[in-house]
């Protein structure tokens, strides 16, 4: 197979797994804030499956093209973040970290779904066995993937799920000295992530974890 068409095929499994991940990610976040008392999201239409609602082209699109193409071991995307007007909710403090951890949730509830679609793949019986290999090959990316979100997300970096929930969990002149890091957050993990420092580092616990779904899948 030509490396054009290895790429096109590698896209067609990861698509729907990525666009999902990151889609319900931040549903996810705009959902729990509505329920917590802001509903920016929700007036914005951001509270809908539709992922061209939430896509960022370079963290959806490039991003995770650009990572596949160069064969990097740790995949990544991320959608636009769905706005949230932290001085509208009950109690901000709190429901700040409810609001951020709400993401990494959805992404370990979406990681057992495609471990069933893993195994369902593997256990299919003669006349849909054809449709086999593919459901497995996607189980395994949408696996992926959401280990990697959910990982990846609770570095405690704002502006990451992690970032946020230090800030809403640290004592007031800890949680003001890391808010400030918000600006450059991004810019920081870019570079940790093409420089290989972030693989290095988290990369034993993606792998822990991607084992463990993985196993689950294979029975």
């Amino acid at each position: 197979m030509s490396d054009a068409a290895q790429f096109i095929r590698t896209l067609a499994i990861w698509a729907i797994p990525v666009l999902f991940a990151i889609t319900v990610h931040e549903v996810a976040h705009g959902w729990v804030a509505w329920k917590r008392g802001d509903p920016t999201a929700m007036l914005m239409g951001r509270l809908t499956l539709n992922p061209i609602k939430h896509i960022d082209p370079f963290g959806t699109i490039l991003l995770p093209g650009i990572l596949l193409l160069f064969h990097s071991p740790f995949l990544f995307g991320y959608a636009k973040p769905v706005p949230v007007n932290f001085g509208g909710l009950k109690d901000p403090k709190r429901d700040m970290v409810l609001v951020a951890i709400a993401g990494p949730v959805a992404n370990l509830l979406m990681a057992f779904f495609w471990t069933l679609v893993l195994w369902l793949g593997g256990h299919l019986p003669g006349v849909l066995a054809y449709i086999g290999e593919p459901m497995q090959l996607m189980g395994e990316a949408g696996i992926m993937i959401n280990v990697i979100l959910i990982i990846f997300n609770l570095i405690p970096i704002p502006p990451l799920d992690g970032g946020r929930v230090a800030v809403g969990l640290l004592p007031a002149s800890a949680s003001i000295a890391l808010s400030r890091v918000e600006p450059y957050g991004f810019i920081i993990l870019i570079v940790l992530l093409f420089t290989g420092v972030l693989w290095s580092v988290l990369g034993p616990l993606f792998l822990l974890m991607r084992n463990f779904f993985l196993t689950i899948g294979a029975l």
